[in-house]
């Protein structure tokens, strides 16, 4: 998967790294580039450039899918929980975004629907409990989501915003006029259509 992957990251995460262990977060040696293809291969995505250079330096302990030493199912189950979380809504909150088109009357027809249209959409790579970034494009610089169900808001207009935003560190830039927009997962239309 290498060879059709996204460019190599060049930033130096150290220091971020640094200002997360003294947040109180534990690290242990980064990914292997094995190690990630062979993630990327059975789970069937990408690490954007960013991401990857990150978990290459040093690899997160904490409420986050081990990459290395959680098992498949588990794995499975985080990539699972966006796609979970739309069709709940779907069923139990009449969540329908209208280029969907019409919904059908039977709830398992308007569920099928949905559910391919979020395998369609870039795949969500679990970070943190329920924050997220998208595997498209495949370039550094994507925002990271919130996600919960199909209450979706930005938690950070790049990675390195999401952690400094996350764990309240200092330097955080100001929020750019214009977010990278990522396909399907645009926040604003779901909010629209949740509170709109």
């Amino acid at each position: 998967m290498c060879c059709n992957g996204p460019k190599m990251e060049t930033k130096n995460w150290l220091p971020l790294i640094e200002l997360l262990r003294g947040a109180g977060l534990e690290f242990e040696e980064g990914l292997t580039n094995p190690e990630i293809a062979r993630l990327e291969s059975r789970f069937n995505f990408y690490f954007p450039p960013d991401l990857r250079a990150f978990l290459r330096t040093a690899l997160p302990f904490w409420n986050s899918p081990r990459w290395r030493s959680g098992s498949d199912l588990d794995i499975q189950e985080w990539f699972d929980s966006p796609l979970k979380g739309v069709l709940f809504d779907v069923e139990r909150n009449d969540f329908w975004l209208p280029d969907w088109g019409q919904r059908p009357e039977r709830l398992s027809e308007a569920l099928e629907i949905a559910s391919l249209k979020v395998r369609e959409a870039p795949k969500l790579i679990p970070i943190l409990a329920g924050r997220f970034i998208p595997d498209r494009p495949r370039e550094s610089g994507n925002p990271v989501f919130s996600v919960h169900q199909t209450d979706i808001i930005y938690y950070g207009f790049d990675l390195e915003d999401y952690f400094r935003h996350e764990f309240n560190l200092p330097d955080r830039k100001e929020w750019p006029a214009e977010v990278r927009s990522i396909e399907f997962w645009d926040p604003d239309r779901f909010q629209e259509l949740r509170w709109g």
